[in-house]
């Protein structure tokens, strides 16, 4: 991974270093001393010989690798997400229902907080949510919303629309926008409580091995890290997503993608600006060539197309010519094509997000210079069988990594969380051996990546370690290639390291 006994330049005036004696540099690799001063890999030093002093860790052979990225995080919600109600098991809207009212009747929230359920999949519910369902809550007066887990859907009783100024609505269900808009409102805090949940779930998250991540919350994101960073060290580098309503702003303050926001001691950085193409497969939204099974004709059986081309391309050559890249949500295989279109007219670089369906005429365009793709694989285990049902027939094509990567195209590794968890170890797992944590056989494993791919596409394209690199590193209890679907999805995490210092240690301090 890199050459030993090498330094990256004069020790005068730094500080002490820290070393990281007897690790493997990357799976099955050699057993070296890493040593970091100044915040990046100073010396890499051949096992048996002295690495001088220093703080540091005897890792007796464990494995270090370049720290995980999570290029695609939700941050607040799913900060949020870990204090809700789990409605993953819920089989039906009923089902859901009786989840949240026994959550209701053993709460300790507060008269008139809202109470909220994330994490249901109606794709394959025999029923549909419909305000009856929820009546039992109506007369308590408590807001309850319960939030779909690809954040799509949402379904609220009658106080929670009240509290949102909709004085009525047939089915209480909001879906896209209107969603995304009704679950920022509802499960908003003072600033100084999010900002609690936000650093116990970035400890969390460094206790993976995370050592940054890209933040798509639906939020002014550049002001609320801004805020974060200067209250406090983070323990993450982010990268923040700016939305439209954002835009004029960021482009008035001369911010481009790429800067380092000021006064957060480098760990801040302006990210795209996030447009949506489409919805959700879950939600039957996600643009598609081919009707969904079951819906009615003349509607949407197709989808949902969220930005009309002509104002995806102006919004992208707008922002591109201030500086700032795109970020764009596409999932169905028409929105896949449609995001292509954008950048091809547009020629600006920047990011697909999801790429779930794809059609196979576009696979060498994903391998345009300056795009990446943020793949969730996490989420081809969660959905193989609403995948199977909506897109039967179609299924070789969808969650395609493989071929993707053959194709030439960059792969970035994210979780979308809370659609799944903040850890990196779960899409890894996923992307090698398409299986989730049922255990049931690979899912098209002819779309499985290669464990290096997989971990350099977790590592925001790292693929080793090199002196002169940023010193953010991930030291691992066993070996990546050596380890079965389960355990790699559960690997154990020793200690993280962020720009030289700790942010994590298992047991030893």
């Amino acid at each position: 991974m890199t050459s030993p006994r090498t330094a990256a330049g004069p020790a005068a005036g730094r500080a002490a270093p820290v070393v990281l004696r007897n690790v493997r540099l990357g799976s099955g690799g050699p057993l070296a001393h890493l040593v970091v001063e100044d915040g990046r890999i100073a010396a890499v030093v051949p096992g048996g010989e002295s690495a001088g002093s220093g703080e540091g860790v005897d890792a007796e052979g464990r494995t270090v690798l370049p720290g995980l990225v999570d290029a695609h995080v939700h941050m607040v919600q799913w900060a949020s997400a870990r204090r809700r109600v789990d409605l993953s098991a819920a089989a039906s809207a009923a089902a859901a229902s009786r989840v949240m009212a026994e959550a209701a009747r053993g709460t300790r929230l507060p008269a008139g907080e809202p109470l909220i359920g994330f994490g249901f999949r109606d794709g394959l519910w025999p029923d549909r949510p419909e305000p009856g369902l929820l009546a039992w809550s109506d007369a308590a007066g408590r807001p309850v919303a319960l939030v779909s887990n690809d954040l799509h859907t949402a379904w609220l009783n009658r106080p929670a629309l009240h509290r949102l100024g909709v004085a009525d609505h047939p089915s209480g269900v909001l879906r896209e926008a209107e969603c995304l808009d009704a679950v920022a409102r509802l499960g908003a805090a003072d600033p100084a409580t999010v900002d609690r949940w936000v650093a116990d779930a970035a400890r969390a998250a460094a206790a993976r091995g995370v050592v940054g991540l890209i933040d798509f919350e639906y939020a002014d994101n550049l002001a609320d890290w801004g805020r974060r960073a200067a209250h406090a060290p983070l323990d993450l580098r982010v990268t923040c997503a700016v939305y439209p309503a954002h835009l004029d702003d960021a482009v008035a303050r001369g911010l481009r993608t790429g800067d380092v926001l000021p006064d957060t001691g480098g760990t801040v950085r302006v990210g795209p600006l996030k447009l949506f193409v489409d919805g959700s497969l879950n939600t039957r939204t996600a643009l598609c060539n081919e009707p969904y099974p079951g819906m009615p004709a003349g509607g949407q059986e197709y989808g949902l197309l969220q930005t009309e081309p002509a104002e995806l391309e102006r919004l992208m050559a707008y922002a591109a010519r201030h500086g700032i890249h795109s970020a764009v949500h596409a999932i169905g295989d028409r929105a896949n094509t449609i995001a292509l279109d954008a950048f091809e007219r547009t020629g600006c670089p920047g990011r697909i997000e999801h790429a779930q369906l794809i059609d196979r005429s576009d696979l060498p365009r994903f391998a345009r210079p300056g795009l990446v793709l943020g793949i969730q694989p996490a989420h081809a285990a969660d959905d193989r069988d609403i995948a199977d049902h909506h897109w039967a027939g179609r299924t070789d094509r969808s969650f395609a990594y493989a071929e993707l990567a053959r194709a030439g195209a960059r792969l970035e590794i994210g979780s979308d969380a809370p659609v799944a968890p903040l850890d990196p170890w779960v899409g890894i797992a996923a992307a090698v051996h398409r299986t989730g944590a049922d255990g049931r056989p690979g899912w098209h494993p002819e779309q499985a990546l290669v464990l290096p791919d997989a971990l350099a596409a977790a590592a925001a394209g790292r693929a080793g370690l090199r002196v002169g690199d940023r010193a953010d590193l991930v030291v691992t209890d066993g070996d990546p290639a050596h380890t079965t679907p389960r355990g790699l999805a559960a690997m154990g995490v020793f200690c993280t390291v962020l720009g030289g210092r700790f942010t994590h240690r298992a047991d030893w301090g």
